[in-house]
């Protein structure tokens, strides 16, 4: 058996999965994917297949999860992330936030691995302070139709500090805010991939409500680092991970316009239930803590996910992607 420390990582397959294998990898670490493909999707993976320190495990973590030899470290990314998945596979959601998680920590507790779950922005709803900061509980509605993401989220938090709490296992909880970078879906139904799919298509960008909704977008690189400080960090409870750079979703789609060379003309709809109005992370314990802060500016981040995005047209401009984003 190598020395090399061992990491899980579910949801391997998926955007920040794969990006979280390349960097674990890097590091020197022997790495574990796995994923049910729902949504993950085993191109943006397949240039570490082959390679001695990685595996691939086809699997459901919500039904079991049996992992050979040691484990160093479990991350939790397998979930659906994006309103057009979990809306249209609400049941699965909520059993990969709860029994899945439930699973990853008795696996974590047999194997006295450190195991960090990927939480996330939503658990604090619409919010009603702002910034959000990692004290604020949240407004969420729990019978609407985000709520089997939202609340799976929370019952995933909730359960990893009884875990933290009951069994000393050690544990972390990373709240993600919105991120972006190349290997996101085309047809993820978030606004970024939706707005650079229209634009180059040549379709007017959808956008909901007014457009005054605000979000705060992070270079998929430095939420990465990000995680990668807080998983070998000694903190136990959640700490926000993103980029405090807020921006109007109108903002946004005019920033959209100008980066593709077309006018922006944005077709207006009805603001989805239980849309949140504001979204902008207090990052104080990231940068105390972890020595953390984005490094990525939109405007670069941005270019090198346009460059992702063409090299896959033909798949837009083939109409092989639904291209109107169902939230933000």
């Amino acid at each position: 058996m190598s020395d090399k420390k061992r990491v899980l990582i579910t949801g391997g397959a998926g955007f920040l999965g794969s990006h979280l294998c390349d960097r674990f990898m890097a590091e020197g670490y022997h790495v574990i994917a796995m994923d049910n493909l729902i949504t993950g999707d085993l191109a943006n993976i397949e240039h570490l297949f082959g390679k001695e320190d990685f595996e691939f495990h086809h699997a459901d973590v919500s039904k079991f999860v049996f992992v050979p030899g040691k484990l160093d470290y479990i991350l939790h990314f397998a979930s659906p992330a994006s309103p057009i998945d979990y809306l249209k596979i609400p049941i699965q959601t909520l059993k990969v936030g709860s029994l899945g998680t439930h699973n990853l920590l008795g696996l974590a507790r047999v194997k006295g691995a450190r195991m960090l779950i990927a939480s996330t922005s939503e658990v604090y709803g619409d919010p009603e302070i702002h910034p959000q900061v990692e004290e604020y509980f949240g407004n969420v509605n729990p019978v609407g139709p985000r709520g089997c993401y939202d609340e799976a989220k929370r019952f995933q938090e909730a359960i990893t500090m009884a875990y933290h709490n009951h069994h000393g296992l050690e544990t972390r909880i990373v709240r993600i805010f919105n991120t972006y970078g190349p290997r996101m879906r085309l047809n993820d139904g978030r606004v970024l991939p939706a707005f650079l799919s229209q634009a180059l298509r040549g379709e007017n960008l959808t956008v909901f409500g007014d457009g005054s909704q605000t979000r705060s977008f992070c270079y998929v690189d430095d939420l990465v680092e990000g995680i990668y400080r807080l998983l070998l960090s000694d903190y136990a409870l959640p700490v926000n991970i993103g980029n405090p750079d807020e921006i109007s979703i109108k903002e946004f789609g005019e920033e959209i316009a100008n980066l593709m060379n077309v006018e922006f003309q944005p077709t207006f709809q009805e603001l989805p239930q239980n849309d949140p109005m504001k979204r902008k992370p207090d990052i104080t314990k990231a940068r105390e803590i972890l020595g953390w802060e984005p490094k990525v500016d939109r405007a670069e981040g941005l270019r090198r996910t346009l460059e992702y995005f063409k090299e896959h047209v033909n798949e837009v401009m083939a109409g092989k992607v639904d291209n109107t984003p169902r939230s933000f």
